[in-house]
């Protein structure tokens, strides 16, 4: 009886502390997936501060780099400072369903993107242009050309102008008063999303050296289908070597995303391209002679 007493109590002793393991498990971080190894690796978030509400704010530079200087005003400026939503919540489709961020984005930029699937890589990029000029009054600059090589000119909106399209037809006409609200703003940005792409865009942005690379550049591949991101934050160490944040939107339509460094969990979601001979994101890779830049800076 003793004995049967004292295997019963062991076996009492192991299950509970089985539970308090089980427990504590569930309050920590899961690893990240490391599927080009087959195994599972602790994500380093030492400069992530979860708290911050702003690119600038939430990541700060790994050991021995800084911020690059940017301009008041600027466009650079104005993307750093772009506003996240909290830490945690996921980037959302068009339709409302969650995009799992596991293994693609760190966080999601606070962007409405309407309910049609409109908002898409090369949209995202236009908006946070057209959003960025919008922000400064400078609305004869926002403009983009239509696949068709029509150009869309918020100017001409504002004036209270519309755009017909009838197949590779495309023409403006007088529909309404004058007004510049944002509601107008952000119709003009959809009229754009609906008949531009990365091939109307590659178009428009000139070609810049990977070395010179600053922030609000593109890599851009223009096609049907193509893929664009945006470098939205940069730093640079003693050495200056560059490294950099990147966002971006996909198909369909999704909230833009920063995107984490499938390469290197130390920095991520910087990217180094430091003795790389391309920029490989989790979802495209993109030839280093692919960067972009809108003509006006």
């Amino acid at each position: 009886m003793i004995r049967k007493a004292n295997i019963f109590l062991f076996i009492i002793a192991l299950i509970l502390l089985t539970s308090c393991r089980s427990i504590k498990n569930k309050g920590e971080s899961p690893p990240i997936a490391d599927k080009s190894k087959g195994i599972e690796v602790a994500k380093d978030i030492s400069h992530v501060n979860a708290q911050g509400s702003t690119v600038e704010t939430r990541y700060s530079t790994p050991e021995g780099f800084r911020r690059v200087k940017v301009e008041e005003g600027s466009f650079g400026e104005f993307l750093r400072n772009q506003k996240l939503k909290p830490y945690g919540e996921k980037a959302l489709y068009y339709n409302g369903r969650e995009k799992p961020s596991r293994g693609i984005y760190d966080s999601v930029i606070d962007v409405e993107i309407g309910d049609r699937d409109l908002h898409q890589c090369a949209d995202a990029i236009m908006l946070l242009r057209g959003e960025y000029l919008y922000s400064i009054g400078d609305y004869d600059k926002i403009n983009f050309n239509f696949v068709s090589g029509f150009k869309a000119e918020y100017k001409k909106w504002m004036e209270g102008y519309r755009i017909k399209v009838d197949g590779n037809n495309v023409s403006y006409y007088k529909a309404s008063e004058p007004s510049n609200t944002y509601e107008d703003f952000r119709k003009f940005m959809d009229m754009v999303f609906a008949y531009s792409g990365t091939l109307s865009l590659e178009k428009e942005l000139e070609i810049v050296d990977v070395k010179d690379m600053e922030i609000g550049d593109v890599f851009i591949v223009g096609g049907s289908p193509g893929h664009a991101v945006i470098i939205v934050d940069m730093a640079v160490n003693d050495d200056n070597e560059k490294i950099f944040i990147i966002a971006q939107s996909y198909m369909p339509a999704q909230q833009t995303q920063i995107l984490i460094n499938p390469n290197d969990e130390k920095i991520s979601p910087w990217y180094s391209l430091k003795d790389s001979d391309k920029l490989r994101t989790p979802e495209w890779t993109f030839e280093l002679d692919k960067l972009r830049r809108f003509v006006d800076g």
